[in-house]
């Protein structure tokens, strides 16, 4: 038995039991529904956490700030790196500190130039040491790493036995060992730091390589007939650079360290008042007792600048790390 239904209003069919009147009479509005959640890459998902991480804008801000000292040294810093304006308020017993002296916020050294500004002209010096010498180990690691990973078999075997040398000695005292051959100087403890960087990034490279080679896009791409330089380039480098690039991050807060340390034990060259945080080190030794602001201050730029990176790095390896994500 059929039920009739009344006609509607409008003289059209009448709604069916069940149904409201808003769902039946709902005109397309012309828009597409929205998906409910849209891919991210990697670097983007790794970008957004890193936003939300106090230690990373912490590490941001730090470096941040490093650089624009660095970059705005000669508008920031009162007097030049190797000026000596205030040689004559100099006695054998008593160095001006800190606001003693009208004109030296931070007060003199030794040799009469503005601690002041030696520091901030320390930092672009030491900014240019950590940069080229921590690009010259990632472009060297790099070419090692990728030559040996993507090759295998005995060019593995003779480049990773070559890497095992240079792991088997100590970082640092590596580093004296090339800076003292290839002798004083800035460009020598480039050098010297970035060749000591080579081995860590030729083996995280080769190893990244090594684990993203049994993947299946890599086996698509054989399937394909693509020769192995198109996968190695095209494909298996861009997806194992990024710890790399993390390290790369950290290896840049050792390399300030480093870099100090090389000064520190006369390795850096250069003339005795020259703005350098390790050689501000090394000759305020000898006046501790009576102005122990020139090693302090030199001291804490290293240790906050190294920190910076540090946490940065520290941050961004958290991001990209796939169990972190998961969480």
């Amino acid at each position: 038995m059929s039920q009739n239904l009344p006609p509607s209003p409008g003289g059209g069919p009448a709604p069916v039991p069940g149904t409201t009147a808003a769902a039946g009479a709902a005109a397309p509005t012309g828009k597409a529904p929205e998906p409910e959640g849209r891919g991210t890459s990697v670097w983007g998902e790794a970008f957004i956490r890193l936003r939300r991480n106090p230690a990373a804008i912490v590490g941001a801000v730090i470096v941040t700030a490093f650089l624009l000292v660095a970059v705005l040294a000669p508008v920031l810093a009162p007097f030049g790196g190797e000026e000596l304006p205030g040689r004559r308020d100099i006695t054998p017993t008593h160095i001006p500190g800190p606001g003693e002296v009208e004109g030296y916020a931070l007060g003199l050294d030794r040799f009469g130039g503005d601690v002041l500004s030696k520091l901030i002209w320390g930092a672009q010096s030491s900014l240019m040491i950590g940069i080229v010498s921590t690009a010259f180990g990632l472009v060297g690691g790099m070419i090692l790493g990728l030559l040996a990973g993507g090759f295998g078999g005995w060019v593995d075997n003779v480049i990773m036995r070559f890497v095992d040398i240079l792991l088997s000695v100590p970082n640092l005292l590596l580093a004296v060992s090339i800076a003292a051959v290839l002798g004083q100087g800035e460009y020598a403890i480039m050098i010297a730091i970035g060749v000591s960087a080579v081995p860590i990034f030729a083996r995280l490279l080769r190893s990244s390589i090594l684990a993203q080679k049994g993947s299946d896009y890599i086996l698509a791409a054989q399937t394909l007939g693509l020769s192995r330089r198109t996968i190695t380039m095209s494909h298996l480098l861009p997806n194992s650079v990024g710890p790399v690039i993390v390290q790369a991050t950290l290896t840049l807060a050792t390399a300030v360290i480093d870099a100090a340390a090389l000064s520190f034990l006369g390795l850096g060259g250069g003339v005795p008042y020259e703005a350098e945080w390790g050689r501000m080190l090394t000759y305020a030794q000898a006046e501790l007792s009576i102005a122990p602001q020139l090693a302090f201050l030199p001291g804490i730029c290293i240790a906050v600048t190294a920190l910076g990176f540090t946490l940065l790095g520290e941050s961004l390896r958290e991001a990209l790390d796939p169990k972190s994500r998961a969480r």
